[in-house]
């Protein structure tokens, strides 16, 4: 162990996953693991291979697409699900299972309903058992930050001598403050015998805000791997970020006694393709990543900056990769130059017949803007990607009329189960019409939970990327559409909303699964 090297583990992909209608596909999934490749992550969490089988296709899919970094399955202290996720991660160059098991009262006695002695016997048996399918084996005491320090102490010691060479320390519930969690990191690593052979890991969670500061708080007193996501992603109010943690240990290096060995300057290109596939749009006064984060209005900061960078600004720009050269395309733009931009961004196609359709669908929108930018590709490949995946329900024609003074209306034609189909509704909105003409014709009888849209680029020609979030029966799906005519992406969003509720929920929330 390199105790001057910060181990990043991306848990976007698993644990970013669990936010409400944030699911990824098993091809968004590789995009995504591919840009933390990229970006030099060191640890990427692929998901809960025992949720579901798209879950295990998923973690399966990126095992045998990543080579430079580790891939993980997380996995309960259980037969069942140790052997699946040892399957997963079989194709892995390397590989890692990540078993957990609470160990808080409140969790050990109305969860688990097994006392202490129980917990600790079970996670020895997981470990153990994690070790046969390989070497890299990592334990998770499920809310340790409300559990007692004796007994952290007596199942990490435990663990590490089964075998468990990462052991993570999660504040499940974002309860803890950051001195007090740093003094947990110390205790644990002063006090239990054979803390030098494992590396002690944090997992924390932002309920109270404090995500980053008690996982700073815990690298300060000894840890060495962070557990984290891209833009902070995750279940109720998201995990440490990914790019704070990164660029705060960085910045500070006359603090820290560690450093990471990530490319920073991949970070706003990984930030952004997260947000576009989740659908999940980065706050402008965002660390880091935000579209303002190294934005000045005041004329004093302005002029301060203009004179000498470091009177406002502590870190570069171009280090977390805003300024970046990159290709700018357009209509004259031929196949070749699509294709090594598309690659450049880490998109692959599977067929030439996938690359034309994309590069038509690029023309297309060539026509409507005068410069197609990154955001744009990723975008258009999403969608492409809706389409591809969702067949049951399409967009044909859609005409919307907004005049003064009369009531806003909507023509819609959907192409259903191979049924072309057409309605008239009236709204609130052309965007309300549409929406109403598009439910005349599904009859999801869904309710519309969230309506956000989100410019893709600057300018009046940008495209707009809609979400919307919709809820039948206690299920939640997102639905996502781009195009320069805000209400096609609405409608496109609403449709791939339907599509998805139309389909058979095969798919356990990993939720079940929490650390």
């Amino acid at each position: 162990m390199n105790p001057d090297r910060l181990i990043i583990f991306d848990t976007t992909l698993r644990d970013g996953e669990q936010s409400p209608g944030a699911s990824m596909t098993k091809d968004e999934k590789v995009r995504i693991a591919k840009a933390l490749e990229r970006l030099r992550v060191d640890v990427i969490e692929a998901g809960f291979p025992i949720a579901s089988n798209g879950d295990f296709e998923a973690v399966q899919a990126v095992a045998n697409a990543v080579t430079e970094s580790t891939v993980c399955g997380l996995a309960r202290a259980l037969e069942t699900d140790i052997a699946r996720a040892g399957e997963a991660i079989r194709g892995a160059n390397a590989g890692r299972i990540h078993t957990f098991i609470a160990t808080s009262p409140v969790h050990m006695e109305r969860k688990l309903r097994m006392s202490p002695n129980q917990v600790v016997e079970q996670a020895v048996w997981a470990v153990k058992r994690a070790r046969a399918y390989t070497q890299d084996v990592e334990f998770s005491a499920e809310d340790a930050g409300r559990s007692e320090l004796d007994f952290l102490c007596r199942i990490f010691e435990a663990v590490i001598d089964a075998g468990a060479t990462t052991v993570n320390v999660p504040d499940t519930v974002g309860y803890n403050l950051p001195s007090q969690f740093g003094e947990t990191l110390r205790q644990l690593l002063e006090r239990i015998p054979n803390s030098d052979k494992a590396v002690f890991s944090v997992h924390c969670h932002n309920d109270l805000g404090l995500a980053v500061a008690n996982s700073l708080a815990a690298v300060m007193n000894g840890a060495r791997q962070v557990e984290c996501t891209i833009n902070g992603l995750g279940e109720r109010a998201g995990n440490a970020s990914l790019e704070e943690v990164v660029m705060a240990v960085r910045t500070r290096q006359d603090e820290f006694g560690c450093d990471s060995r990530l490319d920073t300057t991949q970070i706003v290109t990984c930030s952004k393709l997260v947000s576009n596939i989740t659908g999940f749009p980065v706050q402008p006064n965002k660390a880091i990543v935000g579209a303002n984060a190294f934005a000045h209005e005041s004329g004093i900061h302005q002029d301060g900056v203009l004179k000498h960078r470091e009177t406002y600004e502590i870190m570069r720009a171009e280090d977390v990769g805003w300024t970046q050269n990159r290709m700018v395309l357009g209509k004259h733009s031929g196949r070749n130059a699509f294709r090594s931009r598309m690659q450049e961004l880490g998109i692959d196609f599977a067929s030439e017949s996938d690359l034309n359709a994309a590069f038509a669908q690029f023309k297309e929108l060539a026509d409507k803007k005068h410069e197609v930018f990154d955001e744009d590709l990723q975008a258009l490949v999403t969608e492409q990607g809706i389409e591809a995946e969702n067949e049951r329900i399409r967009l044909v024609s859609l005409r919307a009329v907004s005049e003064t003074g009369e009531i806003p209306m909507a023509d819609v034609t959907l192409n259903i189960d191979g049924e072309e189909r057409s309605v008239s509704a009236e709204g609130g909105g052309p965007v309300d019409a549409a929406y109403r003409a598009i439910e005349a014709l599904v009859e999801t009888g869904a309710d519309l939970k969230l309506y956000s849209v989100n410019n893709i680029t600057s300018g009046t020609d940008s495209q707009g990327e809609v979400t919307v979030r919709l809820e039948k029966g206690g299920r939640l799906v997102n639905g996502q559409g781009a195009d320069t005519d805000i209400v096609i992406a609405s409608a496109k969003a609403y449709i791939n909303g339907c599509n998805k509720l139309l389909e058979p929920a095969v798919r356990a929330h990993p939720q079940v699964g929490d650390v």
